[in-house]
């Protein structure tokens, strides 16, 4: 029987997966790619410099990219490699959360001290934070046209002088003196011409 020997445990940070930042498509910038092997490297060497070095980009760029709008995730991974996250969970914004269910996650794979791969995951429960936010919008624009569309019903009921209460109400097929399109039937024409109906 072969006998494996035990696995030494890691001697590098936990890389959570993360949302890369948004940027512009340059081969020189924080491309998703890149800013993945920033943070394994920054779980291997611990150092912010050392590991903007090995991904041949500048220790301030790496700052200037955490702080940019949008890079929650991104600055979320970073505090839990370098051990300032409190485990307290944060607020997922709406943009992150439609970006999550679109795109998914990344998570830097580290096999023996060494970034080897990036994978994709899908991240199901912000698919599902985003379908139920676009129910959410999709729910309250309804209710604000039903109240838009009633509230104009009533007004121009309300201020309609054409609306005598002689007058039979309904919608013009509703009413035996007009056509399906809402004209006056020729028989009502030909009775009010001769007199036969007040008007």
């Amino acid at each position: 029987m072969k006998r494996h020997p035990p696995r030494k445990p890691a001697h590098h940070a936990r890389v959570p997966a993360f949302v890369p930042v948004a940027t512009r498509t340059r081969k020189d910038g924080w491309t998703a790619r890149r800013q993945a092997a920033f943070l394994a490297a920054l779980a291997i060497t611990g150092s912010v410099g050392e590991a903007a070095r090995r991904v041949s980009m500048a220790r301030e760029t790496a700052y200037r990219l955490r702080r940019r709008e949008g890079a929650e995730s991104f600055a979320a991974a970073w505090d839990a490699i370098m051990g300032r996250g409190d485990g307290a969970r944060r607020k997922v914004t709406p943009d992150e959360r439609a970006r999550r269910a679109i795109e998914g996650l990344i998570k830097p794979v580290i096999y023996r001290g060494r970034h080897v791969a990036n994978a994709r995951k899908p991240d199901n429960s912000g698919l599902l934070g985003f379908l139920a936010q676009l129910d959410r919008g999709q729910g309250s624009a309804l209710r604000e046209r039903e109240r838009s569309q009633g509230f104009a019903h009533c007004s121009a009921s309300a201020v309609d002088p054409a609306q005598d209460a002689d007058e039979p109400r309904g919608t013009p097929q509703d009413t035996p003196d007009r056509t399906r399109t809402g004209a006056l039937s020729p028989a009502y024409r030909a009775a009010a011409r001769s007199g036969g109906i007040r008007r």
